[in-house]
């Protein structure tokens, strides 16, 4: 049988991001009603964005694997519309068209991402803002079966809104593992 036991230079996957006493994902609650999970679940994948973006600069907008124009910065981009769209056009009923991409240019989000520096500041001003906007909203809804109209899907509820965003995040998040292990190297969950 092989020894699988670590040296202690080896690292893992499995380890955290950060060290656990700074990862905000530490600090969420795992127990209470529906909405108070689902807020933290989201919460946490919202965290996790933000830390595998940690600490760059201009690096944010390097792209993965030709011919693919992803890139972490990208991703933000890509988010701050999808937090737009769900919670402020659709659940709100906002006329909020697209930051980034538009129907000349539907993937703009990722081939706009730019290593300016103002790009990049507004890529992340637009995601706080629209993150701040859903998390008023979904606090301000009493209930999770408010639904609202989508051109797409048609009726739509507060708890499927939040349960897709998490799966949005869950997806999008594995992306930015390979493209921040592809920059510097750094691993982790």
């Amino acid at each position: 049988m092989a020894d699988t036991r670590q040296t202690p230079t080896e690292t893992r996957r499995a380890e955290m991001f950060v060290a656990p006493e700074h990862d905000p994902r530490t600090h969420l609650h795992t127990t209470g009603d529906e909405r108070g999970v689902l807020i933290e679940i989201l919460a946490g994948q919202r965290a996790t964005l933000e830390l595998k973006c940690a600490g760059l600069g201009s690096e944010l907008a390097r792209r993965s694997v030709a011919p693919s124009t992803m890139s972490l910065l990208g991703l933000v981009r890509h988010l701050a519309d999808v937090e737009r769209r769900w919670f402020r056009r659709v659940l709100a009923g906002e006329p909020a068209p697209p930051l980034f991409t538009s129907e000349d240019r539907p993937d703009d989000d990722f081939d706009g991402a730019s290593t300016d520096s103002s790009s990049i500041t507004a890529a992340w001003g637009a995601w706080r803002a629209e993150v701040a906007f859903a998390e008023r909203f979904t606090t301000a809804t009493p209930d999770l079966s408010f639904t609202a109209k989508d051109a797409w899907l048609g009726e739509v509820s507060l708890r499927w809104v939040l349960a897709h965003m998490i799966a949005e995040y869950a997806r999008h998040n594995g992306h930015a593992d390979l493209l921040r292990e592809r920059i510097d190297g750094a691993i982790g969950l």
